[in-house]
């Protein structure tokens, strides 16, 4: 499985369990769609780092959890910057585990690469409620 994490200026956490991550993104992708994974990179970084890539590539200007680059074509290939920063703040937010939360969004990085999108609030109750179905495999 082609899929590598990096950390550009934030570190996984310690407890953070990578397999867990490897398998949860295999099955996604194995019951979402029919493609193989070329690449997934996932990076780990900062809210600076990441409001610099959201305002350069999609010319927004704030603060997000993940931007999923989707370069596929006939295999799965992808860039997948997740802010730390945010991460440890939704899990504050919502009160679930640092761990539960990058779960989580590693999830929702995954479902864009596999046809899932959010813009309406059809799409993100939709994303939501596949969200927790795949974190209850976990």
């Amino acid at each position: 499985m082609n899929i590598y994490f990096f950390e550009e200026d934030a570190q996984f956490p310690k407890k953070f369990d990578k397999n867990t991550s490897l398998n949860t993104i295999d099955k996604i992708i194995a019951q979402e769609s029919k493609k193989n994974i070329d690449y997934i990179n996932i990076i780990l970084c900062s809210d600076d780092y990441l409001l610099s890539i959201n305002t350069e590539y999609l010319q927004h200007d704030f603060y997000t959890d993940i931007i999923t680059f989707d370069y596929s074509e006939t295999e799965i290939s992808s860039d997948m910057y997740i802010s730390l920063d945010r991460i440890i703040e939704n899990a504050k937010k919502n009160s679930v585990t640092l761990h539960n939360e990058l779960q989580r969004i590693i999830i929702h990085g995954t479902l864009h690469l596999v046809g899932y999108h959010d813009k309406t609030q059809t799409e993100k109750e939709e994303m939501q409620r596949k969200e927790n179905e795949y974190l209850q495999l976990i």
